[in-house]
């Protein structure tokens, strides 16, 4: 990559063509035969979203907003399911005017307030039929003896028994200008945290017991919507589940019908710490040298491309080339400096880049335009270059 980008001056990204499309494939094996639906926040590219769509076995995408299905579905693709609940009216107004939106696009929802939300823009009889999801919370609820409730898990839909989906299932049955289309159950705290590091025995441990649970739970709430949706009319259309981090276990639930992924399709460093499986380094970006502020110091321009989650140090960028740099304890990654120590620094100086990789995947298309394109052949020269979202004037949250 480094030959390939000399003439380009930093801060810019690369995407190694042949490490994604082994790292798609490598998912494909995974999945065993289970469909897989794109997460496109993974990625935020429309180029790569229209390759990985083409190879047999990737069906769908799992968009992060209303807008941005909207504009996918625009752009020529469809069976979108947008994978949080919306509160953006005007997004709403508009796929509830255009039949050929609504067919395309299946929103979330956990409350029947987003259906109040939905026919307070559009009234039933005014608009298309709505494509709705239900979103079924995974976590891991473990009571405890003060009689508190531990969550293992992150704070998504309030429904987490099966009688709270079916509830909910029967209101959205009930109402018109709706169609029960589908059934969502993330479950973040298997597909989301890795387990071959600190702590390893005690993470596996409660991955154990949330599979077994959620493998009991979810098929018994699939059912009860099943059946609600089919005494109405409705045919449910699938029940999507995981995440690039918990595809073998999600695939042996007999009630999911696809997997989402799509970090493992980048392979950004967070995904470099799981037992079952290791996806390539696909994305990197490239940052300059302009400072030495002492013999072992080498300062870039920038490099506070954070990552989100917990504030820690698995969220900052990881300088990968030259092979042994690190931060300094007291700047970190800096908005306007980032000043690197070690061996490695010695023999930077000025102008000299230092590749890093980020801590998630489609976050590193939030920081610039246009990803480069590269691979293992083709003489040392770009293969060609694709707009991001961004690079395209689109930035949805």
């Amino acid at each position: 990559m480094e030959t390939a980008t000399a003439y380009l001056d930093p801060p810019y990204a690369v995407l190694h063509r042949d490490a994604l499309a082994r790292n798609a494939h490598d998912l494909l094996a995974r999945a065993q035969g289970t469909p897989l639906r794109v997460a496109s926040k993974s990625v935020r590219i429309r180029a790569v979203l229209e390759a990985v769509l083409a190879l047999p076995g990737y069906q769908g995408i799992l968009a992060f907003t209303l807008p941005e299905a909207l504009w996918l579905a625009e752009s020529g693709f469809d069976d979108i399911v947008v994978a949080y609940p919306s509160a953006d009216r005007g997004a709403l107004r508009r796929l509830a005017a255009d039949e050929a939106l609504a067919a395309a696009i299946t929103i979330m929802i956990d409350d029947a307030a987003h259906l109040d939300l939905v026919d307070s823009v559009a009234a039933p009889g005014a608009r298309a039929e709505v494509r709705v999801a239900l979103d079924l919370d995974a976590s891991l609820l473990q009571p405890q003896p003060d009689g508190s409730t531990r969550r293992a898990g992150v704070h998504r839909s309030p429904l987490h028994s099966p009688a709270q989906l079916a509830d909910l299932a029967r209101q959205v049955t009930g109402r018109a200008g709706f169609r029960l289309a589908g059934v969502m159950s993330y479950e973040a705290q298997i597909a989301g945290v890795t387990d071959d590091g600190p702590g390893a025995a005690r993470i596996r441990e409660m991955k154990r017991a949330s599979v077994a649970e959620l493998r009991a739970r979810r098929p018994e709430a699939v059912a009860l919507v099943r059946d609600i949706a089919h005494a109405a009319g409705h045919d449910l259309d699938f029940v999507n589940g995981g995440g690039t981090g918990s595809v073998e276990t999600t695939r042996e639930d007999p009630s999911v019908t696809e997997i989402a992924a799509g970090s493992g399709l980048l392979g950004p460093h967070l995904f470099d710490h799981y037992s079952a499986f290791t996806p390539e380094p696909a994305a990197a970006f490239a940052l300059s040298v302009v400072r030495r502020p002492s013999p072992d110091v080498a300062t870039l321009l920038g490099g506070g491309w954070i990552a989100s989650g917990s504030p820690g140090p698995d969220r900052l960028p990881q300088p990968v080339w030259p092979a042994g740099l690190d931060y300094t304890p007291n700047e970190g990654a800096g908005e306007v400096q980032t000043p690197l120590r070690g061996d490695a620094a010695r023999s930077l100086r000025p102008g000299d880049r230092v590749w890093m990789r980020h801590t998630k995947a489609g976050e590193l298309a939030e920081r610039v335009d246009t990803v480069h394109i590269v691979g293992s052949t083709g003489g040392g020269e770009i293969l060609t270059s694709v707009p991001t979202y961004r690079g395209e004037g689109r930035c949805f949250l």
